[in-house]
């Protein structure tokens, strides 16, 4: 049996995002997504929750971007 299904790695989308893994980790909290590390596996769903929030949180000015 082969399951095809998609999970990104809290690290990897630190990595996409420019930005530390305990900020990936705080935004799961804050969204109520369990995760409690950087090797911590999230579905395609969940990132990309966590992706909309920090990108709107960036618009509005509270989350520092690191370039």
């Amino acid at each position: 049996m082969i399951f095809h299904v998609a999970r990104l790695r809290v690290k990897e989308i630190a990595e996409a995002l420019n930005l530390d893994s305990p900020e990936i980790i705080a935004t799961c909290t804050l969204l109520k997504i369990p995760a409690s590390s950087p090797l911590s596996s999230l579905s395609i769903q969940q990132s990309k929750e966590i992706i909309d929030y920090i990108q709107k949180a960036q618009n509005r000015g509270n989350i520092d971007e690191i370039s």
